[in-house]
């Protein structure tokens, strides 16, 4: 069956009918692209799967319309692939598409085998840390979709920084789920394998600063309490020209020097007069309040007493008045 015209596209000429490979759709003016956009088009492999039979026979990580010739290829083709270890990160272009099926439909935080990537990546186990998809928008973790949600954000979540105090605000977020319509995909190695990645694992980037916290230069230098942490500080070298070097070292923090300890004697000993004091007050306030009260028992007693005088000498007056008539 030959070619269908579907019309002109922008005064450039006819396009061809669509042409449908498993869930992708590919239409171009030219046939010799459509053919190329064909050989690189995505195709799950084995059987159909659920999310393709309950989204009406389209999968909800297929390949999306590209921009430029209205075919639905795959844009999701950068790795940006970092390694702690040496402080490197280095950004890979994949041109074939296969290999970056093992990372679909998976998640943020999930380990995956880098083996599919080529014969240098065998043995390395990559961690799948975020990426952005065309429009720039980054993956949040938590979000189990694979497209794009707008989420109230404030101070403590991802993908937002508060320009105000208290400030929320609705923002556009990518779902923690990977998809082909990614842009670029970061990936931290946990594993390194048999081979080096020129650029990635042979070279060795030096931290620029050194540990600021007390507890962390110990850690680092394996000291005890009883060692100078301050003579283990990594200082900064200030090389500027036609001046004399020098260095600069940072101000340790957290750091136990005998005026920290003569402030936290005096905060003890402060806190102890304050407990001393209000027990001494709360103990007079008790005697004075026992003392009010037994005042005011006496005082009571005394009225009910004069009352009860009264009452008794009303009575035998009138006893002796009604006896004498």
């Amino acid at each position: 069956m030959g070619p269908e015209l579907l019309g002109k596209a922008d005064g450039e000429g006819l396009l061809l009918a669509p042409r449908r490979v498993g869930s992708a759709m590919v239409a171009s003016s030219d046939p010799a692209e459509t053919d190329a956009a064909l050989l690189s088009i995505w195709r799950p492999l084995g059987g159909v799967p659920y999310s393709e039979r309950v989204n009406g026979g389209r999968s909800p990580f297929a390949p999306t319309l590209s921009a430029g010739l209205g075919k639905m290829c795959p844009i999701f083709s950068a790795l940006n692939i970092s390694f702690p270890a040496t402080g490197c990160q280095k950004l890979i272009e994949v041109d074939d598409e296969r290999k970056l099926r093992t990372f679909y439909e998976k998640r943020m935080a999930t380990e995956v085998a880098a083996d599919a990537l080529g014969e240098e990546w065998k043995g390395y186990v990559v961690r799948i840390s975020g990426g952005n998809d065309k429009q720039g928008f980054p993956m949040k973790q938590g979000v189990l979709t694979h497209g794009r949600v707008r989420l109230l954000l404030s101070k403590g979540h991802s993908c937002y920084r508060p320009r105000r105090t208290g400030e929320r605000k609705r923002k556009s977020v990518r779902g923690c789920i990977v998809d082909a319509n990614l842009s670029v995909l970061n990936l931290v190695i946990v594993k390194k394998g048999e081979k080096d990645i020129p650029g990635l694992t042979d070279t060795t980037v030096p931290r620029r600063l050194g540990p600021k916290r007390a507890s962390r230069i110990r850690k680092l230098f394996n000291l005890s309490k009883e060692d100078d942490v301050r003579q283990y500080v990594v200082r900064k070298p200030l090389n500027k020209e036609g001046k004399k070097p020098r260095t600069k070292a940072p101000k340790i923090q957290r750091l136990v020097t005998p005026r920290v300890l003569q402030h936290k004697r005096r905060r003890i000993a402060l806190k102890k007069q304050r407990t001393k004091k209000n027990k001494e007050e709360a103990a007079e306030y008790a005697k004075l309040l026992a003392k009010r009260m037994k005042e005011a028992k006496e005082k009571r007693q005394e009225q009910i007493a004069k009352r009860r005088r009264l009452s008794s000498l009303r009575a035998s007056t009138s006893k002796s008045e009604s006896s004498q008539k």
